[in-house]
């Protein structure tokens, strides 16, 4: 029995006609491209300016689509939470992603996706997770080694970006994938890199069009092994752990589903985890006295160097998980979430018709100034429990919410102490005085010239 037996009838709608929106307060820009430079300029002072001009709910038009973009904890928890499944992912995401990503478990909606969120959730269980801390163990160790190894100036994000793919490479394909793993390294990077190309045709010579190529080789490699993992070979990374995961019913996946999920899974640990690894790296690196206490607290593990980390030490890093989690406020890895309403709907007195785009914004709560005083400056006790109590538990979406709530959350949260633990317990990184990195804000935070650190021993 294949998942076709088992799944919720895809979602369907009808494209709203321009006028149907007019009532909605906005500005739609120039023709054809709307406000779509604007956003990609600065995304972070546009929508800040439209949310002071418009207020929380207003029309914009990017990317050849007229849509209303809603703002605040309110409307993160109205079209996150989605109790009365109004919203859907997949046609949400299906522009940006579903060419080559499609069916990721981020463009399934409703009962189909709480069915695959189900069965994939046996790789993120406590045995699978202990497998994968002592692989990403053993990888962060190498690396930061190598950093160690050679003092000075370093481009922190196109190093972070080579270790959190190699990291994905083993915990999610296994240790043992062997000489292709640069070639699968490669068409991810490709794939991950067209997702998001302003060119959406696989024209000869364009990044899409390597892409799709990539997609066609990762596609094949994927194919070949599914028998191999659920057989004898298997082992117990996350690829082998989704051959054998099965629905509620006892089906095994489909090939299809394995290929998809793998796909955009290790395309969501990869770039999402770079960016925020690069973010909280260079936060530490400003502010050298968060970094002290980072320091100290690694030290209090009394781990010795190179000594295996355990699951039970991961605990022991509050004020680590507190830096990170600042970190990610100030830069979120997805800055904006696209939805679609599958039915008319009301927000804060203006009622939306379906078919219509949606967008909601971490980024732009996570700056906001009535929750987060001085919200540009880099404060992780805003993350003691007291604090956290007192504030709308939608002000802080980082890994989205609701029945979407991002699958590897746990596993981004073991990648980050681990490589805190290693780093800070063989690296002091700083900036050079006066620098101040420029980061592209959309549609992944990176900094656009790499992030230049100063390395040393400690």
């Amino acid at each position: 029995m294949t998942m076709q037996n088992v799944a919720s009838p895809a979602t369907s709608f009808a494209p709203i006609k321009r006028n149907q929106l007019t009532h909605i307060p906005g500005d739609e820009g120039w023709p054809i491209i709307g406000k779509t430079l604007q956003v990609l300029a600065d995304p972070k002072g546009h929508i800040e300016a439209c949310g002071a001009k418009y207020g929380p709910v207003y029309r914009s038009h990017i990317f050849g689509e007229t849509s209303v973009v809603l703002l605040g904890p309110e409307a993160n928890e109205l079209v996150m939470f989605d109790q009365q499944k109004i919203f859907s992912s997949t046609h949400g995401w299906e522009r940006v992603l579903g060419q080559l990503f499609p069916r990721g478990l981020m463009l399934l909606d409703f009962d189909e996706h709480r069915l695959h969120r189900k069965a994939l959730s046996v790789a993120f269980k406590s045995g699978p997770m202990k497998s994968y801390l002592g692989e990403l163990d053993k990888g962060i160790a190498a690396r930061v080694a190598q950093w160690k190894a050679k003092p000075g100036t370093m481009q922190l994000y196109p190093a972070m970006k080579q270790l959190t793919l190699d990291l994905a490479a083993t915990s999610f394909l296994g240790a043992d994938i062997g000489p292709e793993v640069d070639e699968i390294n490669r068409a991810f990077v490709d794939m991950v890199a067209a997702a998001v190309t302003p060119i959406r045709y696989a024209i000869p010579g364009t990044q899409m069009a390597r892409g799709v190529a990539g997609r066609k080789r990762i596609i094949a490699y994927f194919k070949q092994q599914i028998p191999l993992r659920r057989g004898n070979h298997g082992g117990d990374d996350l690829f082998s752990q989704l051959c054998r995961a099965t629905h509620e019913n006892g089906a095994l996946l489909s090939e299809q589903d394995i290929v998809d999920h793998m796909s955009f899974l290790m395309m969501a640990a990869h770039d999402t985890l770079t960016s925020s690894l690069t973010s909280f790296v260079g936060e530490l690196a400003a502010h050298p006295d968060w970094q002290q206490k980072l320091r100290d607290e690694v030290t209090a593990l009394n781990l010795e160097p190179g000594a295996p980390m355990g699951f039970d030490d991961l605990e022991k890093m509050p004020l680590s998980e507190m830096a990170f989690k600042e970190a990610l406020r100030i830069k979120p890895p997805v800055p904006s979430m696209p939805r679609r309403a599958m039915r008319d709907f009301t927000f804060k007195g203006f009622t939306i018709p379906a078919g219509t785009s949606v967008g909601v914004n971490p980024l732009y709560t996570h700056h906001m100034k009535e929750i987060w005083p001085e919200p540009d400056h880099f404060d992780p006790l805003r993350f003691t429990e007291d604090a956290q109590r007192n504030r709308h538990r939608f002000a802080w979406v980082p890994f989205g919410g609701g029945a979407h709530m991002c699958l590897g959350l746990h596993f981004a949260y073991m990648q980050a102490k681990c490589f805190a633990r290693h780093f800070l317990q063989n690296i002091e990184v700083s900036l050079e005085p006066g620098y101040k990195p420029d980061w592209q804000m959309w549609p992944i935070p990176k900094p656009r010239d790499g992030l230049k650190v100063n390395v040393k021993a400690v």
